[in-house]
């Protein structure tokens, strides 16, 4: 979930003028932190409140955490919609009751043999629509309780499986030499997947227990890990009044939602939040997908408006938030 608040938002400097922060701040997150806790000192580095993140990761994991700035946090649900990159690494040939290298300890073989033919059989049989039953030690909540609060206690409860989607699984490297080897995978998948468990999959589909024992989430959509920033060079651009220069602009982390652009009549009639009729395109710059589908609307001189839902039977662009 998102962490927003709609208090008095940052400014930052540009020449005699004061701007508000807006747009997405894509940071390298650190082991140790919470998504939280990357939004509070974020907030303390900036002095504002209105942040929100796009997709918790585990303290110990890594990697591309984007946060939304300003009247960029209306666009928190998109990104969150968008398929994830992850390289992991699982250790086959032990577990633990957290699925990954954090948890105690709940089984081990005296050695795990494999072979690399069937290493790659096995991941290729976890491409496409899954099913996975999510870890006891996750936020999900059972009849009111989370399920890591009931794991705390001691207790394990019946999950139901969740469909989730693996688009692509690419093996980077393997140790099947060692006595519990070591692989490290590229995955791209969809929201709600839990690696730890794909991993924990793995194993089994291999016939061993096994365990994620590092994770680093490589991109969010569009957003690279190449693109991020630590808290310490968020903290010095902010210093040197130069912060916004690194942000990504609002309209481009949301990319992936087709554009159209529209006549300047009609661009004045969206910014004022009315319905505007599909007759008014100028200009298709991508595939308008299907029947309800949400489209980037932009008027003259790349003036990005807002995003508006194709409605077909009135032949309308109606609006579902406005920028400008």
């Amino acid at each position: 979930m998102s962490d927003i608040n709609n208090n008095k938002d940052s400014v930052a400097s540009n020449g005699n003028s004061r701007i508000p922060l807006e747009g997405v701040l894509a940071v390298h997150k650190p082991a140790g932190y919470t998504s939280h806790d990357v939004v509070a000192k974020a907030r303390r580095i900036l002095g504002m409140k209105r942040i929100g993140h796009t997709g918790t990761l585990d303290p110990q994991v890594t990697g591309v955490l984007p946060l939304c700035l300003g009247k960029a946090t209306r666009v928190v649900e998109y990104i969150q919609e968008l398929p994830k990159e992850y390289e992991a690494q699982l250790t086959i040939g032990y577990a633990t009751d957290t699925e990954d290298w954090t948890g105690q300890e709940t089984a081990r073989v005296e050695q795990a043999v494999l072979d690399m033919d069937e290493l790659l059989r096995v991941l290729q049989a976890f491409v496409g629509t899954i099913q996975q039953v999510p870890p006891m030690y996750s936020a999900i909540k059972i009849e009111g309780k989370r399920l890591y609060e009931l794991a705390r206690q001691g207790q394990e409860v019946e999950r139901p499986a969740r469909t989730v989607h693996i688009y692509a699984l690419e093996l980077i490297d393997a140790h099947l030499e060692e006595k519990y080897p070591k692989v490290r995978i590229r995955v791209r998948c969809s929201k709600g997947t839990y690696i730890r468990t794909l991993c924990v999959d793995i194993g089994r589909a291999l016939g061993y227990p096994s365990v994620m024992s590092e994770l680093v989430r490589t991109s969010t959509g569009n957003i690279t890990l190449d693109r991020c920033l630590t808290l310490t060079q968020i903290e010095q651009l902010q210093q040197q009044g130069m912060l916004s220069e690194a942000l990504i602009a609002t309209d481009e982390a949301i990319a992936h939602i087709p554009r159209v652009d529209v006549s300047a009549e009609a661009a004045l009639h969206a910014s004022q939040g009315k319905s505007i009729p599909v007759s008014q395109y100028v200009q298709s710059h991508s595939q308008e997908g299907e029947t309800g589908c949400l489209m980037r609307v932009y008027g003259p001189e790349e003036q990005f408006i807002g995003i508006f839902r194709k409605d077909p039977e009135q032949a309308l662009l109606r609006p579902e938030k406005v920028f400008v």
